[in-house]
C-alpha cells in the first residue's frame, strides 16, 4: 500500500513523536531504546576531557570515523544525531519523487515536509520484509531503514544496493547498525553514487543526550550538505565521543555488546511469544523488538503494572495495537513478559 503526502499537510500520525515521550517517572523505561545505564566509564572520561573552551575542531573526528569505514575524510559529515542529517538532506536535496518505506524513524519525513517536499509512504505490511521492486520507478529520493526502527527487522544488503540507479539518491538509516554482530548487511564501508549511509551513536554508547551522528556520501553530496549546515555544528564533546568510538577498540568493545544483546533479546522474544495472542516480529536484529497484541489499550495497561513502552500508532502502517519494546537484562524482560500476560487477561474496560 502506498500513500501520498503533501507539502506541509497534517499527516495522519504526529511524526514528531518520539519514546522519549512515552517515558514516565518512576516507571521501567522501555520505551526509550538507547543503552541503559549511560555510556562506559571510559568514554564518559574522553567526553569529560573535552576542550570546550575553544570552538570545536572536527579534524580528528572526521579522520577517526573515515577510518573506521575505509573512507576518505571528505565523505564524511560529522552531525548532531543522525536528526540533523534528515534535516540537512532535506534542505540540501530538490527531489521530484521522494518514497520513505515505513514503518520506520519518522524524522525523515517529517524533516521533508518541513522542507516543502512532497513524500510518497510506501507501507511494508507484517513482518515487514522488503522488496525493491515495491519502490516506484521514478522516484529520486529513497529513505529506508536498516534494521528498521521500530520492526527491528534487517533488510539484505543486496535488496537496497538494487535500489540504486543513476539519478536517484538512496537514504539508508543505519542507526542501529552497530546492534548487530558484524554488520554484515551495512553499507557504510561502501561508496556508490547517490548512496547517503546516516549512521548515530547515541543508542550503542548511551549518549542520546550529547547528539553524535554521520553521513557517509559521495563528497559531493557531503558538500551539498555541509553548505546547507550552520557553524560549528557538533559540540566539542561530541567530536570526543565520535572519535572515541571509531577507534578499533571501541569497535571491538560493541561487537562484544551486540553479542551479549542478541542473547537477552532472544530471550526477551522467546518469553513474549509464548504470551497467547501476542505476535513479535521475527528475527529482530536491533536493540527493541515490536509486539502486536490483541488489544489497543496494551499501553495503557502496562504502564499501571510498572512499564512503560513505545507507542505504535504514530508510526505510518501501525497501530495501537503495536508496542515497540527495548531490550534489557533478562530479569526486566521475564517482569515485563508477566506483566503483559497480566495485562491481556485484564477485561475491557
Amino acid at each position: 500500500m502506498r500513500r501520498r503526502c503533501g507539502g506541509r499537510a497534517v499527516t495522519d500520525v504526529d511524526l514528531a513523536h518520539h519514546g522519549d515521550r512515552d517515558t514516565v517517572p518512576g516507571l521501567v523505561d522501555l520505551a526509550v531504546n538507547v543503552r541503559a545505564g549511560g555510556p562506559p566509564a571510559w568514554l564518559g572520561e574522553r567526553i569529560a576531557q573535552a576542550d570546550v573552551v575553544a570552538y570545536p575542531d572536527q579534524t580528528a573526528a572526521l579522520a577517526a570515523v573515515a577510518a573506521r569505514h575505509g573512507r576518505p575524510p571528505r565523505e564524511v559529515l560529522l552531525t548532531a544525531g543522525a536528526a540533523e542529517a534528515f534535516v540537512l538532506l532535506a534542505r540540501a536535496l530538490r527531489p521530484r519523487h521522494a518514497v520513505v518505506v515505513h514503518p520506520q524513524f519518522t524524522e525523515p519525513e517529517a524533516a521533508l515536509h518541513a522542507a516543502g517536499h512532497r513524500v510518497e509512504r510506501l507501507l511494508l505490511a507484517p513482518p515487514f520484509g522488503f522488496d525493491p521492486a515495491a519502490v516506484p520507478a521514478d522516484a529520486d529520493l529513497v529513505v529506508v531503514g536498516n534494521p528498521t526502527n521500530p520492526t527491528s527487522v534487517l533488510h539484505p544488503a543486496g535488496a537496497l544496493r538494487a535500489l540504486l540507479r543513476p539519478g536517484r539518491t538512496v537514504v539508508v538509516d543505519e542507526a542501529f547498525a552497530d546492534a548487530v554482530p558484524g554488520e554484515p548487511e551495512s553499507l557504510a564501508g561502501e561508496s556508490h553514487p547517490g548512496l547517503v549511509v546516516v549512521r548515530s551513536l547515541t543508542k550503542t554508547w548511551g549518549i542520546a543526550g550529547l547528539r553524535a551522528g554521520y553521513v557517509l556520501a559521495g563528497h559531493e553530496t557531503v558538500d551539498r550538505l555541509r553548505d546547507v549546515q550552520p557553524a560549528w555544528p557538533v559540540s566539542a564533546p561530541a567530536l570526543a565521543a565520535a572519535a572515541a568510538c571509531s577507534l578499533p577498540a571501541a569497535v571491538v568493545e560493541a561487537e562484544a555488546w551486540a553479542a551479549a544483546l542478541g542473547a537477552v533479546r532472544d530471550d526477551l522474544v522467546t518469553r513474549l511469544g509464548a504470551i497467547p495472542d501476542v505476535r513479535v516480529v521475527p528475527a529482530p536484529a536491533a536493540s527493541f523488538v515490536l509486539v502486536e497484541t490483541p488489544c489497543d489499550d496494551v499501553r495503557t495497561r502496562l504502564l499501571r503494572r510498572g512499564f512503560a513502552v513505545r507507542r505504535g500508532e504514530t508510526f505510518p502502517g501501525l497501530g495501537a495495537r503495536w508496542v515497540r519494546i527495548a531490550v534489557r537484562d533478562t530479569a526486566t524482560s521475564t517482569a515485563l513478559a508477566d506483566a503483559l500476560r497480566a495485562a491481556l487477561a485484564e477485561a475491557p474496560a
